[in-house]
């Protein structure tokens, strides 16, 4: 950029800084605010960065900036500012643009950036730069840390910023074209900074104990000291040649010299000593060219090698993205002056700084410090001083900060973060390819490291060295890395120098491992194995026959009477009813307990069922859902039969674990994952067998076609490699492939093979064996195309399996089989069912699996592809409504929305079965509500201490069309007289099914119709805690109540809710033993001990229980508020006397009804007029199974409920809540009547007999009297 070109106001602000005369720099006055507003300048530059750009072509940096620091040095704000500014213009090009940019027009800016700093780089490389910024530096850190200024410590940090971003301008190598030995800029710059002593401020920085803060910056001006330099450069700098690397120098020399004699003799021979004009014709035999006769070759024979059929064609052009990695590493000797004055720098380093400089940015990174990428400068100071270390008289001491379990660890941990991040930022994949290089150097230096400890005269070293190898080969991600690598190499992303050092590695590691096996019998190392936990597909349970229960009950009710109901120590002892290891609460663990109980039962084990029960007994005394503390033996007896017959709800266990294998099937069902850890023996040649995959042999290969370029270390290691699987393991088979062959051949008749020696040995043997193997297998040679697994090796040396031949047989599809899934197919394809395969399943004859099926419709061509029967998922079937469905929902809506659920009647209506929320949300889309609340189902509710009994006109509107359909059912009843045999046998086992249920009973009547005596208790501690001051958390307590009911009917969900108090009064009354009491009476669960720390509100509270236990928290008035007890406990005594009175009226009043309605709709039907006998039959039949139903629909309330709390009370208990359910038969009567059109096809007919049975026991319970009251009141006329 021309200089005339620049910025009118930027060009005024240069002139305004001064003028260089001569060797003297003449600042102008306004100096200082020329150097800030070229500071503001920089921060409102544009993207191409044309202020960076200007000053550049300006040369500002040259002639004014580096004057003004080396000459006006004791002008503090102005040094101070010019350093801030050139920290700026010094920035890498890299950090200005972002990333290197793709756009043209950019990546030319870019590259002019670059060149300017390529400019500033060489003019930094001056002496007197660089002694006023150590002195400078020096000055600084003299002083103490408190007397530091905060400028002090900015000025000591723009200091190092410069040195570094001076540093890292890279090498312009179109202007450095120096041989080895010679001068370069960066060597230049390195002399300045040891000539002016800041290497020494550098050292001193690092190793001081107040100055840790800059170990980041130091650590990363020191790597990019070191960047062009090699740790065997340096220790040979200044030394004399040993003999053996003269010995190895004469080596090379004379292999160079063979190979140039072979190519002349070659050459010699493919001509004559006479010299020929015509380059001649001849016929090439045995390559045919584009017809059936040979190629004729038209050049001479010198040329001859170099033929190929591609000659003349157009070179066809390979996609960047396919193209080979590049290796970037570019190593050159520095001058001798600069390398002795770096390997003195090293040796110092690492007796003074290493191991304190290394813990320091180790806890940084730990601790997340530092900034992004600072761990790559942490592993190339490993590397390479580690590396320096183990070759300059090895020195375990210097670097023990690096030689630990945990820097293995460490690197292990961001070579595979570097991976996946390879994997998933495909846009940056080359850069962190070459930092996952740089991880894997590091890894190899810590390998050879542990190894050269190993040799070490020592024994303190040697056992260390053990120590370190014993954890490493136990830990299996340390042994498995190199696989994984192999396994995953990517020559297009990842260079040729990366493959050469991991293999290596990869050699030095199994190197190690072989040695250490060696020396002794048996190594047992850590084992992970992934284990899948499935969710078979729930299948029916098999229920125990009630002959069977019968049978066992006899058995164990006889074994416990023989025993006199004594237990051993050893039962009592070690009967634990819970499980305390299970997330499940203990207070929830009732079901369970039971459930166990009932195991034992059937399992026959009287004694275990009857120890758990008692031990149930004392963790839940509470609600005797375990029986009372002072129960009898034969209760004891009695709750246990009611536990075996009650069917209790179990949860579907988990199948046993499965264990991941190599080839499994996948599996349908929904999985879960779990790592298992085991030990294990290890064998070495098992672990070798792991390399013999195809995966792992083409890396080998690629890195051996340049065996010309490579070292004889890096031939041999893989050599070694392949022989371990070629001879020690006799698989040789896995290298007959073509390529791999063209590649043998190619060393074979290399002119230098005198120098590959053991690769031509090696090759020789391969291909001697694979002509043997070709004698014996016709089709050896078709194998060569192929790369070949273990499973190929085996078939090849040991004979072809034959189709369906195998471990895992497909079953064949017969005709028969497959035109009945045809037909199955077509019948239900258009069905509209969510999945066809899961309805053809059953359907079919023969047992298949999902997996069979999909596949044999694919080929059969029933489908298209299996994503036409993938299995849906829940919830997400139906997400867009059509029109027709918006008008269903819209008529379903207008035919309901007086009903008093509207929501639960479209629901069961809609067509497109969709979820609660979603129906919601459209319906308030729509417009057709403007609040969700007005979808909630109505309730009724009774006046408040009257009994919730319904009207006639309830039971009229109630009932209406129902009662016409039950008359229908009855006519349909009386045609059924043939099956009274097997309802009689249905009948008695739905009396014991209710006799359990009843138990169960006792429980639910407690919690979900608060009882007068509860409301009547809860009242007097109210009263209590007034007297005690506490009205205030009791009103907090009902408020409370009051909201979590809301938030329950609102949300149509329960969850428990904590009671948190934010007021210091509630905080006391949370503490207080009377305010507990009440908090447990309410139902509120006291917090877990270790788990949580508030009280909280029990889910399994309905919202009527919470209102009703909120209603009776009501403050009394403190005057006159016992009289006002007394008053509500007499009036709640009087309410039960004339429920008990009246229940003969209603249910005489409710017979009328019933009577009047049937004869309205016998009259509509003149011809077929019932005599007054039927009728009154038929009253009597429609009033037993309206009795029936609504018994049966409470009992499945019950059961519902149940779900939640699961408990079963004795017999005793269950008299108790006879008065409690009176006062709510009314209320559960005109519920059940809602649900009566569900339930009609189901009912079954109940015998009387039976009921009145029950009736007469004293134990039955109080619903199932109280819904019979119609049957009963016939058989009292009768």
């Amino acid at each position: 950029m021309d200089l005339y070109m620049m910025n009118c106001e930027l060009l005024a602000t240069c002139s305004a800084l001064g003028y260089l005369e001569g060797d003297v720099y003449h600042k102008e006055p306004d100096c200082l605010e020329s150097v800030k507003d070229l500071i503001r300048y920089l921060r409102h530059e544009d993207d191409a960065r044309d202020i960076r750009q200007q000053l550049g072509a300006g040369q500002i940096l040259q002639n004014d900036l580096l004057p003004i620091i080396t000459q006006h040095t004791q002008d503090k704000p102005l040094f101070d500012a010019c350093i801030r500014l050139m920290v700026n213009l010094t920035q890498p090009a890299l950090l200005c643009f972002g990333k290197i940019p793709d756009d043209p027009a950019f990546r030319h800016h870019f590259l002019q950036v670059t060149s300017y700093l390529q400019a500033y780089k060489e003019a930094f490389a001056d002496e007197k730069v660089f002694t006023v910024l150590s002195e400078t530096l020096y000055n600084l850190l003299q002083l103490d840390w408190e007397q530091r200024d905060e400028e002090d410590n900015l000025l000591i940090e723009r200091i190092l910023l410069l040195v570094r971003n001076v540093l890292h301008v890279p090498a312009d190598p179109y202007e450095e074209k120096n041989v080895d030995d010679d001068a370069s800029v960066h060597d230049k710059l390195l002399w300045a900074i040891h000539i002016s002593g800041l290497d020494d401020l550098l050292k001193f920085l690092a190793c001081a104990q107040s100055e840790q803060q800059w170990s980041f910056h130091i650590l990363e001006i020191i790597s990019l000291m070191f960047r062009d330099q090699t740790a065997e450069l340096l220790v040979s700098a200044g030394q004399m040649r040993s003999a053996q690397e003269k010995q190895k120098d004469m080596q090379e020399l004379e292999l160079l010299r063979q190979k140039e004699t072979a190519e002349k003799r070659s050459r010699t021979l493919m001509r004559g000593t006479r010299h020929s004009r015509f380059r001649g014709s001849y016929v090439i035999e045995g390559l045919k060219s584009i017809g059936e006769n040979d190629v004729v070759y038209h050049q001479g024979l010198h040329n001859f090698k170099s033929y190929s059929h591609d000659l003349g064609k157009a070179v066809r052009r390979v996609p960047k993205r396919k193209q080979m990695a590049k290796d970037s590493d570019s190593h050159r000797r520095s001058a001798l002056n600069v390398r002795l004055f770096l390997r003195e720098f090293c040796i110092d380093f690492l007796e003074n700084c290493y191991n304190r400089l290394m813990y320091l940015v180790k806890e940084g990174l730990i601790r997340e410090r530092a900034q992004q990428h600072d761990e790559t400068y942490y592993m190339w100071a490993l590397t390479f001083f580690m590396a320096f270390n183990r070759l300059q008289n090895f020195k375990p001491d210097v670097v023990s900060e690096t030689i630990s379990i945990r820097t293995f660890h460490f690197i292990e941990k961001n070579i595979t973060n570097y991976y996946e991040m390879m994997l998933t930022d495909k846009s940056d994949a080359t850069s962190w390819s070459r930092r996952m290089h740089l991880a894997l150097k590091a890894y190899q230096e810590l390998l050879l490291t542990v190894n050269e400890m190993d040799r070490s005269k020592d024994e303190n070293i040697r056992h260390s060295s053990s120590v370190i190898k014993s954890n490493i080969f136990y830990l299996m991600e340390f042994r498995e890395i190199f696989l994984t690598l192999l396994r995953k190499y990517d020559e297009r992303l990842q260079p040729r120098s990366f493959l050469r050092d991991l293999v290596e590695s990869a050699h030095l590691f199994l190197r190690m491992l072989e040695r250490f096996c060696k020396g002794r019998n048996n190594l047992v190392v850590q084992k992970k194995r992934v284990k899948r936990k499935k969710r078979s597909q729930k299948k029916p349970e098999m229920e125990t026959s009630a002959e069977d229960l019968e049978q066992s009950w006899q058995i164990v009710s006889e074994e416990l009477r023989a025993s006199g109901f004594q237990l051993p120590e050893s039962l009592t002892e070690g009967a634990v009813p819970f499980d305390a290891a299970s997330d499940t609460p203990v207070n929830e663990q009732r079901t369970e307990a039971l459930v166990r109980i009932q195991d034992c039962l059937m399992s026959r084990a009287g004694p275990e069922a009857l120890s758990l029960l008692r031990a149930a007994r004392a963790v839940w005394p509470e609600g005797d859902t375990f029986g009372s503390v002072e129960v009898e033996p034969e209760e004891e007896l009695e709750l246990l039969k009611q536990i075996l017959f009650t069917k209790l709800p179990r949860t579907v266990p988990l199948d046993s674990a499965v264990e991941e294998e190599d080839g499994d099937e996948l599996v349908e069902e929904e999985e879960l994952e779990s790592v298992a850890v085991s030990e294990t023996e290890f064998n070495f040649l098992d672990f070798i067998k792991r390399f013999a995959h195809p995966n792992i042999v083409r890396p080998y290969v690629i890195l051996l076609r340049s065996y010309s370029q490579n070292s004889p270390h890096t031939n041999h290691c893989v050599t070694r490699m392949l022989h371990r699987l070629a001879v020690d393991l006799k698989m040789e088979a896995l290298l007959y492939q073509l390529s791999v062959f063209s590649l043998f051949n190619k060393i074979l008749g290399d002119p230098a093979a005198a120098a590959y020696q053991e690769l031509v040995k090696f090759a020789k043997y391969v291909l001697n064996r694979f002509f043997v193997f070709a004698a014996t297998n016709n089709k050896a040679f078709v194998e060569l195309l192929f790369w070949k697994n273990v499973g190929a090796v085996r078939e090849m040396t040991e004979g072809y399996t034959k189709d369906g031949e195998g471990s895992k047989k497909k079953s064949k599809w017969t005709p028969e089989e497959e035109a009945e899934l045809q037909r199955l197919y077509e019948e239900h394809k258009d069905s509209g069912v969510p999945d066809v395969v899961e309805t053809l399943l059953p359907l079919l004859s023969s047992s298949r699996t999902r997996r069979e099926v999909v596949s044999h419709l694919v080929s059969m061509g029933l489908v298209d592809s299996v994503k036409d029967l993938k299995k849906e998922k829940k919830g997400t079937r139906i997400v867009l409504w059509t029109e027709e469905q918006e008008q269903e929902l819209q008529g379903l809506f207008e035919d309901f929305q007086d009903s008093d659920d509207v929501l639960g009647n479209i629901l069961k209506r809609i067509t497109a079965k969709r979820s609660r929320a979603r129906i919601v949300d459209k319906i308030l889309s729509m417009g057709l509500v403007s609040d969700r609340k007005e979808l909630y189902k109505k309730r009724q509710r009774g006046a408040h201490g009257k009994s919730t009994g319904m009207t006639e006109e309830q039971f009229f509107d109630m009932t209406g069309e129902m009662q016409e359909k039950d008359i229908e059912d009855e006519e349909d009843d009386d045609e059924d007289d043939d099956d009274k045999s097997d309802q009689d046998e249905d009948e008695q086992h739905y009396e014991k099914q209710q006799t359990v249920r009843s138990a169960k009973k006792h429980q639910k009547s407690t919690s979900r119709d608060i009882s007068s005596e509860k409301i009547h208790s809860l009242r007097k501690m109210v009263q209590a805690l007034q007297l005690e001051g506490l009205s205030g958390p009791v009103l907090w307590l009902q408020n409370s109540l009051n909201r979590t009911a809301d938030d329950r009917e609102e949300d149509g969900v329960s969850h428990p809710v904590a009671l948190v108090p934010l007021t210091e009064e509630n905080e006391d009354a949370m503490e207080n033993r009377s305010f507990q009491k009440l908090l447990r009476a309410v139902g509120i669960r006291a917090p877990s001990e270790g788990q949580e720390t508030f009280w909280r509100i029990s889910s399994s509270l309905s919202v009527n229980q919470l209102r009703t236990l909120a209603a009776s928290l009501e403050p009394l008035e403190e005057t006159g508020a016992e009289g006002d007890s007394e008053e509500k406990d007499s009036r709640s005594v009087e309410d039960d006397e004339n429920e008990n009175d009246n229940q003969e009226m209603r249910a005489q009043a409710l017979r009328a009804l019933l009577l009047s309605r049937q004869r309205k709709h016998t009259s509509a039907k003149p011809k077929d007029s019932p005599s007054q006998e039927d009728i009154s039959d038929s009253v009597e039949s429609s009033e037993q199974k309206i009795s029936k139903k609504r018994s049966r629909v409470l009992d499945d309330d019950e059961d519902k409920d149940d779900e939640d709390q699961k408990d079963s009370p004795s017999q005793e208990d269950i008299s108790d809540s006879v008065e409690s359910s009176e006062q709510k038969i009314s209320k559960k009567r005109s519920r059940v009547l809602d649900d009566d059109d569900e339930d009609d096809d189901d009912q079954k007919d109940v015998d009387p007999s039976s009921r009145s049975s029950e009736r007469d026991s004293p134990a039955a319970p109080a619903k199932r009297r109280y819904t019979r009251v119609l049957s009963d009141e016939e058989e009292e006329d009768n």
